[in-house]
Parts: structure tokens; C-alpha cells; sequence
């Protein structure tokens, strides 16, 4: 599962931010079912963030959620995210050099799901 949250935030305000997005980070990072994770800050507008992150499944995402210390490092800066849809099922893959790999979707009403 990928999370991929935006923020705006003002260039004033930025390096608090980068703290604070840093250690929500690590906190998530803490959470079994945590595949990876980056913080990155738009080349074409410096106020635009964006905190992405990688799960296991849509579950480990969601008890991540519910941890204490997630609600106490975390979920105070995740609030701050513009209000868009964030969370996205992978529907396809690739590695350098190597071939896009398409799965189905778990979307019972998916166009790209297999009918048998």
C-alpha cells in the first residue's frame, strides 16, 4: 500500500516541519508492516512536501495508525496534510532494467481486476 500525503507549508515554517515530518517518520518506520518511506520537498515550489510511505497491506497501515506512539508523534503532523486522497493500492511495478509487473486490484469494482 502506498501513502502519499501533501502539505503545504510556508518557507518560514520549513525547518520545524522537516523536524517534526522527520520524526514522524521514524516513528512510522517503528511499526511492523513498514516497507519504506521518504520525505521530499517540490524542485518547483518549496512550500509544496510530500511524505511518502510504503505498507505491507492496507492493515499494517491502519494498526500503525492506532499505535500510541503514532497518535503522539505522528498523527499531530499527518493532520496538517491537504485534505486529498492519500492512501493508494500498487497496481503495477518495476525495477531498474526490469519489466512492469501489473497485479490485480483487491477493488471488488475494479476495471482491472480478473474475471475468470
Amino acid at each position: 500500500m502506498l501513502v502519499a500525503m501533501r502539505f503545504a507549508v510556508p518557507e518560514a515554517e520549513a525547518d520545524g516541519f522537516a523536524e517534526r515530518a522527520g520524526v514522524a517518520l521514524g516513528t512510522l518506520a517503528a511499526r511492523p508492516g513498514y516497507v519504506r518511506g521518504e520525505l521530499g520537498r517540490a524542485y518547483d515550489d518549496p512550500t509544496v512536501w510530500c511524505l511518502l510511505t510504503v505498507w505491507e497491506s492496507v492493515g499494517s497501515y491502519r494498526r500503525a495508525l492506532g499505535a500510541y506512539e503514532v497518535k503522539l508523534h505522528a498523527t499531530p503532523l499527518l493532520a496538517q496534510a491537504l485534505d486529498e486522497p492519500s492512501a493508494f493500492e500498487p497496481l503495477a511495478t518495476a525495477t531498474p532494467g526490469g519489466s512492469v509487473v501489473v497485479v490485480d486490484s483487491d477493488r471488488a469494482d475494479s476495471p482491472l481486476r480478473s474475471r475468470p
